[in-house]
């Protein structure tokens, strides 16, 4: 018996949507070569509003793993590092409590926008890559 195709969702945050966009096109690409279907692709306004929607999509049974694509740049508060810090915990605690793999493709927190650009697509990359391996353990 042949495994299906494993699918997986995008979540995007619009905000810094120019930077975005070229993350998006890496991940589509990458998971184009690991033969990952996506699913779902969805935007949502930034970074805070990413573990909602991951819970929701991950709780479909068609969709097996997600990547979620998004930029905190360092601003003149520590209010970045903080919520960025609150996102990435909410999104681990996803991933554990539902079983299903997140790629995390999000800049920062704190990165300086002459540090955005040179890192746009490996974050993306490597994050489809690391939801793919995730996938493929055995």
């Amino acid at each position: 018996m042949q495994n299906r195709k494993k699918s997986i969702a995008i979540v995007a945050t619009s905000f810094h949507k120019k930077h975005i966009d070229v993350m998006l096109a890496a991940a589509k690409k990458v998971a184009a070569q690991k033969n990952l279907k996506i699913k779902k692709e969805v935007w949502v306004p930034g970074s805070l509003e990413t573990p909602l929607t991951l819970q929701k999509i991950l709780k479909l049974k068609e969709v097996d793993g997600a990547v979620v694509l998004g930029l905190i740049e360092r601003g003149q508060t520590k209010h970045g590092l903080v919520m960025g810090m609150a996102v990435i915990s909410a999104i681990i605690d996803i991933q554990i409590k539902l079983e299903k793999p997140i790629g995390v493709g999000i800049l920062g927190p704190e990165i300086l926008p002459t540090q955005i650009k040179p890192r746009l697509r490996r974050y993306a990359e490597d994050a489809v890559i690391a939801v793919w391996e995730m996938l493929n353990l055995k």
